[in-house]
């Protein structure tokens, strides 16, 4: 039998009708930005979104079913320096330890990309957070090593995902395209030719919350 390929996905990816996948002038009170909050409306009321943040109940259906996919076969997480905080530049102290508290959602291996070293840090329910300094490719070379054959999930943001597609690294895209109009931000798509690249749709799922949409990379 053929063993399953480790793939690199980005799942549950909130993005508005415009193409941004966060607002302007994201800060500690407004980590996503302005207006940024309106595009993740479809699984902030899901049980998978409930049960991230120790809370009981949140409804079923496919935005719940496709929230928690995100979760499934995954070994280890990718993210972006700003989706482990707001702060810039060299690390001022070790007192920010991410969004999520004491035990974060993950509960694998995270790498955090960024130019500043900083010592791993051990969270509770078996989240640690590596911090990666020399680029894309060595993030996702040791990524797939901590996964241990498992996929790697792609966590964002934009700007993250922008240069992973670019270096035609991910495998699987998928997209929750919320009723939302943002007017400015960070945007994905912007000059990326994602038919040039190798990117296809594949399917689509409507809910009346979002279109979710699936994008794969044909095989060279």
């Amino acid at each position: 039998m053929t063993p399953k390929r480790q793939r690199l996905r980005v799942n549950c990816f909130a993005l508005s009708l415009d193409g941004y996948g966060a607002g302007v002038d994201q800060s500690l009170q407004n980590p996503l930005g302005v207006h940024g909050e309106e595009l993740h409306g479809w699984m902030l009321t899901t049980r998978t979104f409930k049960k991230m943040i120790g809370q009981d109940g949140g409804e079923t259906g496919t935005d719940d079913d496709l929230a928690q996919r995100g979760f499934d076969n995954v070994g280890a997480w990718i993210l972006g320096r700003n989706m482990f905080g707001p702060i810039r530049g060299p690390w001022p102290n070790d007192e920010w330890k991410g969004w999520w508290g004491a035990n974060p959602p993950y509960h694998v291996p995270v790498f955090v990309l960024t130019h500043h070293a900083r010592a791993p840090i051990e969270m509770e329910g078996g989240t640690t957070f590596h911090f990666v300094t020399d680029g894309i490719h060595a993030a996702l070379k040791t990524a797939k090593a901590a996964a241990k054959g498992k996929d790697v999930r792609l966590g964002g943001g934009v700007s993250t995902v922008r240069q992973y597609l670019q270096a035609k690294l991910i495998d699987e895209l998928h997209l929750a395209v919320s009723p939302v109009l943002l007017g400015a931000g960070e945007s994905l798509f912007h000059g990326l030719d994602l038919r040039a690249l190798g990117y296809r749709c594949v399917r689509q799922t409507p809910t009346e919350k979002a279109a979710h949409v699936f994008l794969q990379r044909e095989a060279p």
